[in-house]
């Protein structure tokens, strides 16, 4: 009887073992940025693996966030400001509302992507603690640099950052 209690023991351990497997990897400084597909608002998909080649701005934000709305004029800004080809600038909601977030870029002018992260599976992937919080990801998919908290993006050491990215 011990024997049989002791081999279901064993049995329902590795079973429970395996069922969990490994926790998703999490982002690392310089290292692969986690690659992701998401749809934006106007239902385009973006994918991190495509854009090789080209620095990443990736923004994680949120319509009901004071530091958030402040920061997004000076992102604009930069979107606006560098080459297209080079750079390209990502906002990924978090928890909030598509339709709000639409209307508070066209508010502001911003024509950068917002895109929709609805399980959070992105902003988990990349640690997210709290918004804003911004990933800067190089040419070749590594992830640079992380801020956390708002930026005033069109400062000239925000700006000398990035263009060191794309100088690269």
């Amino acid at each position: 009887m011990k024997r049989l209690c002791f081999l279901s023991i064993v049995i329902c351990l590795t079973l429970l073992l395996v069922a969990c497997g490994q926790p998703p990897k999490m982002a690392e400084m310089n290292k692969p940025a986690p690659d992701f597909t998401l749809v934006d608002t106007k239902g385009r998909t973006w994918n991190l693996a495509e854009l090789k080649g080209r620095v990443v701005f990736l923004n994680f934000w949120a319509t009901w966030c004071p530091p958030c709305r402040e920061e997004m004029p000076s992102m604009q800004e930069v979107h606006a400001s560098l080459p297209e080809d080079k750079f390209t600038m990502l906002a990924v909601l978090s928890n909030d509302d598509p339709a709000l977030a639409d209307s508070l870029a066209a508010k502001i002018g911003a024509t950068f992507p917002i895109l929709i992260d609805p399980e959070g599976k992105v902003a988990k992937a990349y640690g997210l603690t709290g918004v804003p919080e911004t990933c800067i990801i190089d040419k070749q998919g590594v992830l640079r640099e992380k801020f956390i908290g708002p930026v005033p993006w069109n400062s000239l050491e925000a700006l000398q950052m990035l263009r060191k990215y794309l100088a690269q």
